[in-house]
């Protein structure tokens, strides 16, 4: 199936290195406006995608998210908020990146061409139908992410995708695209810009409206956080003022003891 490779299509800018400094942010500024937008076309499979993945992890299941360089670090760091965030196990949402963790900060050549080491990584995991697997490629064809998810649905695990590449070979690969067309890049192909933007958009989108819906936020509150330094235990403490009408000294003795601002609400009755 051929396809326009967008991400891989001209900059609407040239001659950028005779740009003034301000002309540069203006227009990189100018592109990033049109991201938000193009999200918002995608919400309806977002929201599909979230309602599968809600029912399957209240049974227990786990969320993954497998990509390859920028791709691969914005599901990594995904991952790792849920747990401070929310006050989830580390092991319910997993960000897995071509290379291993060594790649997060150094790329390794060639990880992202390996069509089999996605699957393996998953498979250290015991990744089961159970499970979503959310694959990330700015490009829509990268074969790290592609193998993970052809495998993925071979052994009968929902898969999804975030692209920004509509008809590509990933959208294909996947029970549930999304397709995000952000339009060429600032600087022609980098799609660390608007691409690795709009997919840091989705992947908030995905994981907070996910924890909402498995009931890990009250009101417009974070109840579940980890309180693992003075600004949590302090933004803790303002949330039971607020809920429980409680002095501030009160309010912190009830943390304390309960461990959780949600602890702290229930055991009040709230």
């Amino acid at each position: 199936m051929k396809y326009t490779k967008i991400t891989e299509t001209p900059s609407h800018y040239n001659d950028l290195e005779q740009m003034d400094t301000h002309t540069i942010l203006k227009s990189i500024n100018e592109e990033d406006k049109k991201v938000a937008l193009a999200v918002e076309e995608v919400v309806p499979q977002i929201s599909k995608l979230v309602d599968a993945l809600s029912e399957r992890f209240l049974k227990g299941g786990r969320l993954f998210y497998i990509g390859a360089g920028t791709s691969g670090r914005l599901g990594i760091l995904d991952a790792s908020e849920i747990p401070p965030t929310f006050g989830m196990p580390h092991e319910r949402v997993v960000g897995i990146i071509a290379g291993g963790d060594y790649a997060i900060r150094k790329a390794v050549e060639n990880a992202e061409d390996d069509t089999r080491q996605a699957w393996l990584d998953l498979q250290q995991h015991a990744i089961d139908t159970n499970d979503v697997l959310v694959g990330i490629a700015a490009s829509g064809t990268t074969p790290y992410v592609l193998g993970g998810l052809k495998m993925a649905k071979e052994h009968n695990i929902l898969t999804a995708c975030v692209t920004n590449n509509p008809g590509s070979p990933i959208t294909e690969a996947c029970d549930m695209p999304i397709a995000v067309n952000v339009g060429p890049e600032f600087l022609t192909g980098s799609t660390r810009m608007k691409s690795g933007t709009s997919q840091k958009l989705v992947l908030n989108m995905i994981s907070t409206a996910l924890m909402i819906k498995i009931g890990k936020v009250k009101g417009n509150k974070m109840v579940n956080m980890q309180l693992t330094n003075d600004k949590l235990v302090d933004r803790g403490t303002r949330y039971i003022v607020e809920g429980l009408g409680v002095t501030y000294a009160e309010a912190e003795q009830l943390l304390k003891t309960h461990g959780s601002v949600k602890k702290a609400l229930e055991a009040s009755g709230k």
